[in-house]
Formats: C-alpha cells, sequence, structure tokens
C-alpha cells in the first residue's frame, strides 16, 4: 500500500469517527422520517403521472374504436345508396382505426398492470414509513433509557469509593455531638446559676400535674363502670379562705376579718360550708 493511499484510509477513518461522535440519534432519526416522506411524494407524483398516461391511452383507444364503428356505419349508409366504391373506401378506412385502437388498447392494458405495480409499491412505501415512525419512538425511549443508564453508572462509579458518604456521616456526628455539648452547658448554667426557687416550683407543677392525670384516669374509670360513682377521688379542693370545718382561715382571721362582715359574703360562705360538711358526713357514715 502506498503512502498516499494510507493517508487517504487515515482521513477516511477520522473523518467517520468524527461524524459518529456527532451523530445525534434523535435528529438522525427525525432527518431519515423526512428524507422517507420527500421520497414517498416523489413517487406520488410518479405514480400519478403513471395514472394520467394510461388514462391518455384509455382515450385514444376508445376514440380509435368509436371511430371504426363511425366508418363501419358509414359503408352501411354508401351501401344503401348503391355507392359500393365509397363503402369499400370507408369499410378500409374504418379497418385502420379498429386496429389502431387495438394496438392503443393492448398499450393501455400493459401500462394499467405496470401503474397497479407501482400502486402497491407506493402503498407498501407508506407502510414503511408509518413503520419507522412507530419504530423512532420506540428507538428513542430505549436511546433515553440507555443515556439515563450511562448517567446513573457514571455517578455510581464516581461515588464507588465513598468518600462522599464518609464525610457525609463525619458532618453527622459532629452535628450530634456539638448538640449534646451544648444540652449539657444548660443543664450546667440551671443546676449552678440558675433559680432555685423557681426550679423547686417547676417541679411542684410537675407534679401536681401528674396528681391532675390520677384523677382524670379515675374519672375516666367512673365513666366506664370500673369504679362506683361514690368512689373517693384522689384529691378535694375547698373554697379559698375556708377550712374543712367550715369556719374562715386562720390567715382571714389573723387579718382581723370579722364572721358577720357582709350579709351576702357570709350566707355564701355558711351555704358552701354547710354543703362540705354534708358530704364529708356522708363519706364517715359509709361502713368502715
Amino acid at each position: 500500500m502506498g503512502i498516499f493511499d494510507r493517508l487517504s484510509t487515515l482521513i477516511k477513518s477520522n473523518l467517520n469517527e468524527l461524524i459518529s461522535s456527532a451523530e445525534n440519534p434523535e435528529k438522525m432519526l427525525n432527518q431519515i422520517i423526512v428524507d422517507m416522506r420527500n421520497q414517498l411524494a416523489k413517487a406520488k407524483q410518479q405514480v400519478a403521472a403513471s395514472i394520467a398516461d394510461e388514462k391518455r391511452l384509455k382515450d385514444q383507444a376508445d376514440a380509435e374504436f368509436k371511430l371504426a364503428d363511425e366508418w363501419d356505419r358509414r359503408a352501411m349508409l354508401a351501401v344503401q345508396e348503391g355507392r359500393d366504391d365509397l363503402a369499400k373506401q370507408a369499410l378500409l378506412r374504418g379497418q385502420e382505426h379498429l386496429e389502431h385502437g387495438q394496438q392503443l388498447a393492448g398499450t393501455w392494458e400493459t401500462h394499467r398492470m405496470e401503474t397497479e405495480k407501482l400502486k402497491q409499491s407506493l402503498r407498501d412505501l407508506n407502510d414503511k414509513i408509518e413503520e419507522a415512525k412507530r419504530k423512532k419512538n420506540l428507538l428513542l425511549a430505549r436511546q433515553r433509557r440507555a443515556e439515563a443508564q450511562a448517567r446513573i453508572s457514571q455517578t455510581m462509579s464516581g461515588l464507588s469509593d465513598n468518600s462522599a458518604f464518609d464525610a457525609f456521616n463525619r458532618m453527622e456526628e459532629k452535628i450530634t455531638a456539638n448538640e449534646r455539648t451544648l444540652q449539657a452547658a444548660q443543664e450546667i448554667d440551671e443546676e449552678f446559676s440558675g433559680d432555685r426557687l423557681a426550679g423547686e416550683f417547676k417541679q411542684l407543677e410537675r407534679a401536681s400535674g401528674g396528681a391532675n392525670a390520677e384523677q382524670q384516669l379515675l374519672q375516666l374509670k367512673q365513666r366506664m363502670g370500673m369504679l362506683a360513682a361514690g368512689a373517693p377521688a384522689a384529691s378535694r379542693q375547698l373554697a379559698p379562705g375556708v377550712t374543712a370545718m367550715g369556719g374562715a382561715a386562720p390567715a382571714q382571721l389573723a387579718a382581723g376579718a370579722s364572721p358577720d362582715a357582709g350579709t351576702s359574703a357570709s350566707e355564701a360562705t355558711s351555704a358552701d360550708a354547710d354543703l362540705i360538711a354534708e358530704i364529708e358526713g356522708l363519706g364517715g357514715s359509709q361502713p368502715r
């Protein structure tokens, strides 16, 4: 192989590789469909021209047959008039038109068969183009799936060393450690530098919340029929400033409050005390 042949082969191989790498399957398939449609349009024009020729041949043959019939009629007219010489000439002319018509009819029949073949070829070409259009969508879907798979594989290969996941886990552990440190610092601040009295009251509030929960639980059991309706409650609350015996609280007496100070207030307090005493009496009257 000479140097020019090798150089030509090298150039062709590089050009083919460049073209192959630049080819976009979607664009190429769309262009192929466009080319097929252009070929179909040209084929339709050719078939239409062939059909027109077929019709022209048929019309010419029919015209020749009509002329033959016309000369035959003229020959009969000449015979009726006693002009045999004119009748012979008319018959000869009619025979010429008949032969010419038969030739045209044979040509038309051959052309008609060829035209039918062209029509069938045109239908086959149209069906192939429609099938290519359907396959194009399927091929494009396969191409997109292959591209997606390639991108996923490339991403997974880039993460095969687990460097990104290790860094993510380290950041998560660091954030968790910072949260624990912050919680420990807050507990230390509340324990040593906070208000002890406020802390004790918070504990009391939590304890009272537990007692309230116990009371609600007892009420729920009563509604469900698990406890008797007269079961003693967990805790009782008296009216503000009233003792269990119905008298005024020592703090009120110490402040100088008189038992008969205000007619309506004293009556309400007395009624509450009587009601409480009655309830306490009912609770004490039960057999032990």
